[in-house]
């Protein structure tokens, strides 16, 4: 007799964003379907075909790493980019422009938008840089190594706060880490909503110093058990037992480094705030001539708010809707 195969859910969370004073702050998730045989196991190693932990020019696999290694500045957009479409291509194909992908991970940000005169009219084409032939080759790539190993991208998701929306939470909590814990509480909810019947592996990259989470998930789940299995300052795990399924729960230190879902999630997040900081900068740069495009963080931020200031007096813009309080 055949034993049926049990499928679980691998799920990886993580940021961008969560230190400029300008742009938005998303948080994202990205999870496969596995059966229960591959649950311990490493994805990178599952999909070699198609992925790899590296960067490297002379590899056509797609690079699934701490966002930090395939995005730097002076390098441009391009690896990043070619990474998060070419697994948003295998799992719900290439999406044209900026607000389809919204539409697939984010759709309630879309209805945020109107109110921000640099996202309001902004939905450029995708690719912003990546050849879309070369794009389209690596997701056909990775379709079917996901085929051949029974493997399945269960779906990406993100929770992106513009400005203000910044602004209205850390205000009415008086704590960014609150803010951004809840975001991610959020995904959990989000991927169980969409797998309620599955066990779920959660892996989230460690936020601040904390290293005890129990208490914050009990008061979140409140109709599911909790046991602490591991707490120290490199990881904290516990299972979230109720319904008809098992979650583990992991907060981990360098996350993107141990689980290729929360790499993918870092990837996504940064891909997402570039690709909003693209909007923003297109948008100044239409006002103030020869302004110099920034990423938001905090001295270039400041020094990016002096050349425009000006100009948003002019437009009436709140400081609100535009810095982050904090």
């Amino acid at each position: 007799m055949f034993r049926m195969v049990r499928k679980v859910i691998i799920a990886g969370i993580d940021e961008a964003g969560y230190g400029p004073i300008l742009g938005p702050l998303v948080v994202s998730a990205a999870a496969f379907e596995v059966g229960d045989g591959r649950a311990d196991g490493c994805l990178w190693a599952a999909l070699k075909a198609a992925v790899t932990r590296t960067v490297s020019a002379r590899d056509s696999r797609i690079a699934i790493v701490d966002s930090k290694k395939l995005h730097k500045p002076k390098d441009g957009l391009t690896r990043l980019e070619r990474s998060v479409l070419s697994v948003v291509g295998a799992w719900r194909g290439l999406p044209p422009r900026l607000r389809g992908l919204l539409a697939l991970v984010s759709p309630q940000t879309v209805a945020q938008l109107g109110a921000y005169p640099w996202y309001r009219e902004a939905d450029p084409a995708l690719p912003l840089k990546a050849d879309v032939g070369k794009l389209r080759i690596a997701a056909a790539m990775l379709q079917r190594t996901l085929a051949e190993t029974g493997i399945r991208a269960a779906g990406l998701w993100s929770e992106l706060l513009p400005e203000g929306h910044y602004n209205r939470l850390v205000g009415q909590t008086n704590n960014k880490a609150v803010v951004l814990t809840g975001l991610t509480l959020r995904l959990m909810q989000r991927i169980s909503d969409a797998y309620p019947e599955h066990e779920i592996r959660f892996n989230v990259d460690k936020q601040g110093a904390r290293d005890h989470y129990g208490p914050l998930l009990m008061r979140s789940f409140e109709d599911r058990r909790l046991r602490v299995v591991h707490e120290d300052h490199t990881r904290s795990e516990y299972e979230l037992v109720g319904g008809s399924a098992t979650w583990r729960v992991g907060f981990h230190e360098s996350g993107e480094s141990q689980h290729m879902p929360v790499a993918l999630a870092s990837c996504l997040s940064k891909y997402l705030r570039e690709a909003f900081m693209e909007c923003f900068n297109s948008y100044w740069r239409a006002h103030v001539p020869d302004l110099r495009p920034t990423a938001g963080y905090y001295a270039d931020g400041l020094r990016f708010l002096k050349d425009i200031r000006e100009h948003a007096t002019a437009l009436g813009l709140p400081d609100a809707m535009l810095v982050r309080s904090r």
